[in-house]
Parts: C-alpha cells; structure tokens; sequence
C-alpha cells in the first residue's frame, strides 16, 4: 500500500498556494514542494538540481576567493552541491523570494540540503535574482562575480519573451554578462532544451555547453555558459 502525502505547511504565492509535502516518518527525507497542485521538485529527484552546482564548480576548480550567486533555494540542493564543491573561502549569495522557502529550508528539509543556510560562506537574500544581477552589473564599485547559477520554475521556454523576460531575455542576458568577471561561469537549469534560448546567450557574448543530467526517464537540461573574455 502506498504512503500517503501529507501537507505539512503551505504558503501563498502570486503564482498559486506554495505546499511542503512529506511522506514517511520524521527524518525520512521524503518531501515535495508543489505550487498550485503541480509537482515543482521532489528530495529523491533531483540530478539536474546537483549537476547545475557540481558542472560550476568543476569549471571553478582552482580558483580561489570564488564569489557565487544562486538564483533560487528550493529545497537547497544545489546550494548543497555548490558548497560541497567550493573551498573553505567562496563567497554564496542566494537569492529567493519567497519567506516560506528559507523556514523550510532551515527546519524539516535541512535534513535534504545538509543545513546548508547555516554554512558561514552562505548568505541569504530575500529578493528577486533578476534584481540582485541587476544592481550587481550596474554597480561598478563591487567586484564581478566568478558564477551566475539559475535554479528556477520552468526555466527558458519557447514561450520566453526574447528581450523583456526578467531572467532569460536578451536584457536580462546582458546584465548578467555584466556582473559576471571575464570567463565567469553562468548555469542555467531548464526543464528542456530551447534553442532561442541558445542563440541569445550566443549573442550576448556567452559559449556553452548542453547537458543532460542521469541516463532515462525526465532528463531536464543544465546550460553551462561562460562569459567570452
């Protein structure tokens, strides 16, 4: 017989009520997060989420004072992956608006992410990442950053507005192109490949690389982009 979901805590959002869900006892590990009835991620599904941080990091290896934004905390799993992955002097600003994402993170899902907020090189801003890059890139007195990582709902679409969408439109590109340092690293999650997204990151002045994370079933992609020097 199979175990039953339980709502454990719900939160509004403008895009429809935010639950956390669990399954099982105590610490488990087995949760959800839905919004508006649909899965958005699930503790035991998650290879696309860990490859977002760890491709990153490999391309980081070697640096050191290594400054990295996160756009999105979820459960905290790329957070988790990029501190495993970083030295003991990188810098993580992650960004996520929504409250009720951190308390999660902080109480029943730390057994997920490793309480990964509580790391000394973590700092957590209550903010929209499309903002934060914003004032990064026209803030010229703050050093550039060495990563960009995008761990967002969907992802690029088809349906994306090519040049006003907020994350992944060509003026979004472009500020990020600027808050990143020559050669910084910026990695996209998605839950497919769409080439429009492609040509304006080409564009904009980024090469990549496509990946897809795990052999079968859902194999959503991580776009590994570096700003040209």
């Amino acid at each position: 017989m199979a175990i039953p979901w339980q709502t454990i805590d719900r939160a509004p959002t403008p895009d429809g009520e935010l639950e956390l869900r669990q399954r099982g006892e105590g610490g488990s590990g087995d949760f959800l997060i839905t919004i508006a009835g649909r899965v958005l991620m699930n503790s035991h599904a998650n290879r696309s989420e860990l490859a977002l941080a760890t491709r990153a990091c490999e391309e980081l290896a070697g640096r050191s004072g290594i400054r990295m934004m996160i756009g999105g905390l979820g459960m905290g799993c790329t957070l988790r992956a990029a501190l495993d992955g970083l030295p003991a002097d990188a810098e993580i600003t992650i960004c996520e608006l929504t409250p009720a994402i951190e308390r999660w993170c902080r109480g029943p899902l730390s057994i997920v992410n490793g309480s990964a907020l509580e790391d000394p090189r973590v700092s957590l801003l209550i903010d929209d990442v499309a903002h934060a890059i914003r004032e990064h890139a026209d803030d010229r007195s703050r050093p550039r950053l060495d990563a960009i990582l995008l761990d967002l709902y969907e992802g690029p679409l088809s349906r994306t507005h090519p040049k006003r969408d907020p994350f992944y439109g060509s003026q979004a590109l472009d500020a990020t192109r600027r808050a990143l340092a020559p050669g910084g690293i910026f990695a996209i999650w998605s839950e497919a490949p769409d080439e429009a997204y492609e040509d304006r990151l080409r564009r904009t002045g980024f090469s990549l690389e496509l990946h897809r994370a795990g052999r079968g079933g859902l194999r959503h992609a991580v776009y590994l982009a570096r700003r040209k020097r």
